[in-house]
């Protein structure tokens, strides 16, 4: 064999390991960022693959974008009275489902919005970029919000379940929601609410409280036993 052979030889082995190398780094930085993706945004990230038809790469693309927008935002302290006051808000439209559900939760998706403004997040006049902010910063509660949010509109999802056993978002029938599902919705945007009323903000990580809703039955108003069922 000569010289140049050998040369030619050792340059194509050279190419062929860094290739290799190059395309490794790459599948490692990938699962890497989609296992961040997946510890930051937990059952959202899951959501996210649903939307977009179990398509991981748009989803990430979408979760990255957020997190881009979003992930650097300031979020404000609430003074005591204030934090007093949106508490005391919540408390009255609990007590208002019994008689009138979807009163009720038309002003809990109202003080949400407006106190994810408080917060700093995007105001309520922009659903959308609000929704996707808070989805950075409080993941694991922020489709209680979404249901609420629906539920206020008098519109449901129409794409079945998602991963978690909610509705996933994207096609809305018109129709109105059940009182079940009001309360439903009213309950799990309770913990969004919280979160954002808190003197601290919940990490975006946190994981979600179990049986924090059978814990705080006395104060919601809207249990099984007390709804009235339309």
């Amino acid at each position: 064999m000569s010289t140049l052979m050998i040369i030619l030889l050792i340059v194509a082995v050279v190419v062929l390991a860094v290739a290799a190398f190059v395309v490794l780094n790459r599948r490692q930085q990938g699962a890497g960022g989609r296992r961040g993706l997946q510890r930051r945004f937990g059952p959202e990230y899951d959501r996210a693959v649903a939307r977009h038809d179990g398509d991981t790469k748009a989803a990430e693309r979408d979760l990255g974008e957020r997190v881009k927008r979003h992930g650097s935002l300031h979020v404000r302290p609430l003074d005591p009275a204030a934090r007093e006051q949106y508490t005391a808000r919540w408390t009255v439209a609990q007590e208002r489902f019994v008689d009138s559900p979807r009163e009720a939760v038309a002003e809990a998706d109202r003080l949400i919005a407006e106190l994810a403004g408080a917060r700093g997040f995007p105001d309520a006049g922009h659903y959308e970029d609000q929704i996707d902010a808070l989805s950075v910063h409080h993941a694991h509660h922020v489709h209680g919000y979404r249901k609420v949010h629906r539920a206020a509109l008098g519109t449901t999802g129409t794409m079945g379940t998602d991963p978690m056993g909610t509705e996933a978002t994207g096609v809305e029938r018109t129709g109105g929601a059940g009182t079940e599902e009001m309360r439903a919705a009213l309950l799990e945007a309770r913990g969004l609410f919280e979160a954002l009323v808190a003197e601290h903000r919940s990490d975006a990580d946190a994981t979600p409280t179990t049986g924090r809703h059978d814990t705080h039955k006395h104060s919601t108003g809207i249990t099984h036993k007390g709804v009235q069922h339309g």
